[in-house]
């Protein structure tokens, strides 16, 4: 069982890569974004379907995870998997921490920027968001595709 779920995992992957492929033949217009937002959706739904592999592996049957949280309670906090990955969700630049960023991005308009003019002409600072360009996408899908390996490599063990 856990297997279709690996499976679905890494088709997900293969299948962000490949758009973010498309991408860097068309890096502007409404095409680009198009490709670039469906791409994050899918190394989203990876993320979530990584999930409920996890869940998988401790033979939660019929759970499918929602977010980390919901897994940390039905695994337990103290299960390998539990604590790797609130690591990195709490460390700045990890590939789980860069898909929350993004997906956040994707469900929220963008922010209002402040008009500049010569009456307001303070220094501020803009917030600039997560990164989404192609490079830092594929790194993040790399990163993403070591630690299911790892996961399978590990589970494989026992």
């Amino acid at each position: 069982m856990a297997s279709e779920w690996y499976t679905l995992v890494s088709q997900k992957l293969f299948l962000c890569e490949t758009l973010l492929k498309k991408r860097a033949e068309q890096p502007a217009g409404p095409e680009a974004e198009a490709v670039l937002q469906g791409s994050i959706e899918l190394g989203l739904r990876a993320q979530h379907s990584l999930l409920t592999l996890i869940a998988r592996y401790y033979q939660e049957k019929s759970a499918e995870p929602d977010s980390l949280a919901t897994l940390r309670d039905l695994i337990g906090e103290e299960a390998p998997e539990a604590r790797r990955l609130a690591e990195l969700e709490r460390t700045p630049g990890s590939w789980w921490h860069h898909l929350d960023q993004l997906g956040y991005g994707q469900s929220h308009p963008p922010k209002k920027k402040k008009t500049v003019s010569d009456e307001n002409i303070i220094a501020i600072g803009v917030e600039a968001g997560p990164d989404r360009s192609t490079s830092a996408l594929l790194h993040t899908l790399a990163a993403m595709k070591e630690f299911l390996e790892d996961l399978a490599e590990w589970h494989d063990e026992w």
